[in-house]
């Protein structure tokens, strides 16, 4: 595990709580951040803290090949997204986030591929902190269209607003 992982995950884990089985939330039976519906064959119940590190590692941080990316805020940013929204849609918010700022080679599909990877540097290089601020605008927009789809989510609003609030706040 790299040290940007682990240092994300220190960060990350204060928004994770404990275990959790809240029947209105979709993602069922949850312990620091990791869900029954996500993985069904785990006992979340007897998950460890070390089990969840090495699934964010593994299934999170690597699978988003965030270590590639020369921003730490930004990798941090992801992350949180990918582990709070799912690793799909933090792709797809970094593609809409480029083509936003003008990247229209970006294929929005998802994936966190090469050109994905090299845009979001060229970004970091050109301009970090509005690629951060676009990021948040679109994990925003997420948000808010789950609770469009389905109202009874707004529960769930001030938690994640807390979660664009507090890495909102780039570190020079």
């Amino acid at each position: 595990m790299t040290k940007w992982f682990l240092d994300a995950f220190r960060e990350l884990i204060g928004y994770e709580g404990g275990y959790v089985n809240d029947p209105a939330d979709p993602g069922g039976e949850t312990k620091y951040g990791i869900s029954k519906r996500s993985y069904p064959s785990r006992d979340i119940a007897a998950l460890t803290l070390q089990d969840a590190q090495a699934i964010y590692y593994v299934d999170f941080w690597r699978a988003l090949r965030l270590d590639e990316l020369t921003d730490y805020q930004i990798a941090l940013e992801l992350f949180d997204t990918a582990v709070n929204c799912g690793r799909d849609t933090a792709a797809t918010i970094a593609q809409k986030a480029l083509r936003f700022l003008g990247g229209s080679g970006v294929v929005v599909d998802g994936r966190m591929g090469s050109r994905t990877i090299s845009a979001l540097n060229v970004w970091i290089e050109h301009d970090a902190e509005a690629l951060h601020k676009a990021l948040n605008g679109y994990q925003f927009m997420h948000y808010e269209q789950i609770i469009e789809r389905k109202p009874s989510q707004i529960k769930y609003a001030r938690g994640w607003m807390k979660r664009v609030q507090y890495y909102n706040k780039r570190k020079g």
